[in-house]
């Protein structure tokens, strides 16, 4: 009885455990887990950049028309108009808080701050950081004396970081504001 009870320990302790084999499986599968946990989190990132950028985009074009708003018979005079080409110049007079500024001065203050937030722009005073990657703006309105008065306000920006993930061509993402002044 005894050498029976020896031999079934004896094969027990051969069934116990794991062998080297199934322990480099189990990382391998591991592994492949962990890397598409990676490949996750990759994509999320990007796609969490693109989605602030274009909350950015959706900021800064609502501020333009809140300012057209405050100062709306300029808006309608067209004073607020401007190419996506165009640069950020300095007006003739910067309108601070402590200058007086008439209405169309303040229309083209307006615009100016408004394309400085847009991307980096260089000027004699230095370099202005702004929330686009090569952001730009144009305000349009239609034909004087058209009533009721419509804006539209389109912004854009290099999204090559998330359009990459998704395997798209074109990198630049355009949002287009059209509503009532």
């Amino acid at each position: 009885m005894t050498n029976h009870t020896h031999q079934l320990r004896r094969g027990a302790s051969r069934t116990s455990g794991f062998t080297l084999i199934e322990v480099l499986v189990s990382i391998v599968i591991l592994s492949i887990g962990l890397l598409g946990i990676a490949k996750l989190m990759l994509f999320s990132s990007r796609s969490n950049d693109s989605a602030y950028l274009r909350s950015q985009a959706t900021a800064l074009a609502y501020e333009i028309l809140d300012n057209m708003r405050a100062n709306r018979q300029e808006a309608i005079n067209k004073t607020y108009d401007t190419l996506a080409a165009t640069p950020a110049t300095a007006p003739a007079k910067l309108c601070t808080g402590a200058t007086q500024c008439l209405t169309n001065e303040l229309a083209l203050y307006d615009v100016y701050q408004w394309k400085l937030r847009l991307t980096t722009a260089s000027n004699a005073g230095g370099t202005f950081v702004g929330a686009l990657p090569s952001g730009a703006g144009s305000v349009t309105t239609p034909a004087l004396g058209t009533t009721p008065t419509t804006v539209v306000i389109t912004v854009s920006w290099d999204d090559t970081v998330a359009q990459s993930t998704y395997g798209a061509a074109g990198n630049t993402q355009t949002i287009t504001l059209e509503t009532l002044l």
